[in-house]
């Protein structure tokens, strides 16, 4: 890669990367690939980022427009269908099976908590607060993210630990603050309900349940909720009303000046890598020993070196895989599809709206040893603070209301 500036344009050249214009400023055109690698290949991916549109000129006119067929040049484009691993196809009764098992507490280790407790659908399948909680009330260090579209990433939780639904699922359901759930348990209280019984034996074509199967279940049933009735998207396909004026300048700001595509980019509005902002701490840690608590024992679990355990007291983000230094208060990029319905925002849900996220990349982000040099003072004024809400607002769709279903009971079996 090289790097030029001539004329105050900054110009980014990827090796064989098609070049566009866009009111005159030079565009590379970067394609995401999601592969969804296996499990195992976890912490070579997480240091592997995925490659990301670079940040177009500070000094881009105000009034170029930016079409539908300029934001497809550009790589964002609507969701193509889910592909799901080879080994978890879909079908009507798996994705029926994952359903109950989403839905249902006795997936928990004293049944008082499912998936849905923390991913509610009239919350934007999140929680709807700032921090969310686990097994028997425990209060979390992170926000709950959405699982609409998820099935679409490669890189799952804030700190991109799990590489697929089944495995994010495997580590909800076992995590000891968050279900605190026994596969042996689980298996036996499964294997007492008849219906379960019965739809594992369609779906997978076993004789009974088994808790791996049951993690396919869900992840089957999570592959189905995506992003309806986009208006971005209808913009995308030619539809140039289904934007505002003011959205639509908001999405030249969002490539051009405000530079957010350069890591907000693709089909998903993410380059699904790692980046420190500085983002300030939730103030619920300061005042509540009990998160510092959960924090704590997070550091313990995930192999913080001592010296750093003793004496930290935040989110070390991705540092928990690698751990290397260089890696502190680094988080995977969040998906902006949905923003809208999904907030609060930020990993630890600092900020309620999305004014105040834009005001906080506006302002040049926060303090951090690791900060991303992509991370600048904007210069908007109120007017591009709105517009860029406005695109941001544009991103979300229809709600996806998924009702509780009916629970099949427990039978003594003969």
């Amino acid at each position: 890669m090289s790097q030029q500036t001539s004329g105050g344009l900054l110009r980014l050249f990827l090796v064989a990367a098609p070049v566009i214009i866009i009111g005159g400023l030079a565009i590379v055109v970067v394609t995401l690939v999601n592969d969804r690698p296996d499990e195992g290949e976890a912490k070579a991916a997480l240091q592997q980022p995925t490659p990301i549109l670079p940040t177009l000129a500070r000094e881009a006119a105000a009034n170029v427009g930016v079409s539908p067929a300029d934001l497809r040049a550009l790589g964002f484009d609507i969701l193509s269908p889910v592909v799901m691993p080879p080994d978890n196809p879909l079908n009507d009764a798996k994705i029926e099976l994952g359903k109950l098992l989403f839905f249902d507490p006795r997936m928990s280790a004293n049944s008082s908590i499912s998936c849905a407790s923390c991913h509610q659908p009239a919350q934007g399948w999140g929680e709807g607060l700032d921090i969310n909680f686990g097994f028997t009330n425990t209060p979390h260090w992170r926000n709950s993210q959405t699982i609409i579209n998820s099935a679409h990433l490669s890189k799952l939780f804030w700190g991109g630990e799990k590489l697929s639904l089944e495995a994010q699922a495997k580590s909800a359901w076992t995590g000891a603050t968050a279900q605190n759930l026994d596969p042996d348990l689980a298996e036996e209280r499964m294997r007492q309900i008849p219906e379960y019984v019965r739809l594992f034996t369609v779906a997978f074509g076993s004789t009974g349940p088994s808790f791996d199967d049951a993690l396919r279940a869900v992840a089957a049933f999570e592959a189905t909720i995506n992003s309806t009735n986009v208006p971005f998207d209808r913009y995308l396909e030619g539809d140039t009303s289904a934007l505002s004026e003011s959205a639509i300048r908001g999405a030249e700001l969002f490539v051009g000046q405000a530079g957010c595509s350069a890591c907000h980019s693709g089909p998903l509005l993410t380059d699904q890598s790692f980046h420190a902002l500085g983002v300030p701490d939730n103030p619920k840690f300061a005042q509540d020993p009990l998160r510092q608590i959960t924090l704590r024992f997070q550091n313990r679990a995930r192999g913080v070196p001592e010296d750093v355990y003793r004496t930290v007291d935040t989110d070390l983000g991705l540092f928990y895989t690698t751990k290397q230094e260089i890696d502190i208060d680094k988080f995977r990029t969040p998906m902006l599809r949905e923003v809208g319905q999904t907030g609060p925002y930020m990993h630890n849900g600092v900020f309620a709206t999305l004014e105040e996220v834009v005001q906080f990349y506006n302002a040049g982000g926060g303090s951090s040893p690791n900060k991303s040099p992509l991370i600048s003072p904007l210069g908007l004024d109120g007017q591009e603070v709105a517009d860029l809400v406005a695109f941001l607002e544009s991103l979300t769709g229809d709600p996806i209301i998924v009702e509780q279903p009916d629970l099949p009971d427990y039978e003594v079996l003969p």
